[in-house]
């Protein structure tokens, strides 16, 4: 097929790409005895097809996401609790019309890279751009941009980039021009741009990350308005996965506007749970302890 006759007129009209597909629609053609625009349409269509596909490629190597990390992927069987109706709906993407936050917290291992990666793929599927960073590198790359000249460049794609993931926040403390760095983000794209954010820090945590106090409140003030904060809890499913966690625990809790009832609720059923634990691994103690008492001479 590389040396078929049409190839080098193809290549004049950029569609050598048709080729890949010639034989296989001149056979359809023939068994449906289509006419020859039918079969030119069928051609352009698979042509059109090509070119959304390697667009998507591009863009989601350009993003610098997983392209394993989608909804697809997502093992829900090691999530039962995951709420499938809510994602569904954030799969729509009308978050970013909204320009609404997305707030994913919770500890290691419970998802929430992997969910809000597999929203930021989403939107890369309905022709918006993303760009998805841990917060350390991003806010390292910015501060290094300064000595290269780049800063303007990279600030300007940071604030108007349609999806902006920040992975792993609050992971390492921030130092003072690195909290003013992200602050500014975060005031530059309220309201007209949504951030995905992912940290394995309650949200009353958060405002120790920035080292100050006034800089923390401006800046999660903007960040927690118009937001759907989804709080996971659970044991890590990487530890599940490598078999040192034998049973999967609950992985999703609830998803709500507010972030620190969200997250108290999480704790406090967790709470609960375990004490619940304690009390019955007492009273089986007490049980067998009082059986070998009577049991004794």
């Amino acid at each position: 097929m590389l040396t078929h006759p049409l190839l080098p007129k193809l290549k004049m009209l950029k569609l050598s790409g048709m080729l890949l597909t010639l034989e296989q629609r001149m056979e359809t053609a023939r068994e449906r005895s289509l006419s020859p625009l039918e079969f030119l349409a069928l051609l352009l269509d698979d042509e059109i097809e090509r070119r959304e596909q390697g667009h998507l490629r591009c863009r989601i190597k350009e993003a610098g996401l997983d392209e394993s990390k989608t909804l697809a992927r997502f093992d829900f069987t090691a999530a039962p609790h995951a709420p499938r109706t809510l994602l569904a709906d954030l799969a729509l993407c009308q978050f970013v019309e909204r320009a609404e936050n997305l707030l994913f917290i919770g500890p290691a291992g419970t998802g929430k890279s992997h969910l809000a990666q597999a929203l930021a793929h989403e939107a890369i599927r309905r022709g918006y751009r993303a760009l998805v960073r841990p917060v350390h590198t991003l806010l390292g790359a910015l501060h290094a941009s300064r000595a290269d000249g780049t800063y303007a460049r990279l600030r300007s794609r940071l604030i108007h980039v349609d999806v902006l993931l920040l992975d792993d926040f609050g992971l390492v403390a921030l130092s003072a021009q690195a909290a003013e760095d992200l602050y500014e983000i975060i005031r530059e794209r309220y309201e007209r741009r949504p951030i995905l954010l992912t940290s394995n820090r309650a949200p009353d945590e958060w405002a120790e990350v920035f080292g100050n106090p006034l800089l923390a409140s401006a800046a999660l003030d903007r960040l927690t308005h118009h937001a759907h904060i989804l709080t996971l809890t659970g044991q890590s499913y990487r530890q599940r996965k490598t078999g040192r966690i034998e049973k999967p625990n609950e992985t999703t809790e609830e998803i709500s506007h507010n972030s620190r009832s969200a997250t108290t609720s999480a704790l406090t059923s967790e709470d609960k749970r375990r004490s619940q634990r304690n009390t019955r691994a007492l009273m089986d103690g007490n049980e067998k302890h009082e059986r070998e008492s009577g049991n004794a001479p």
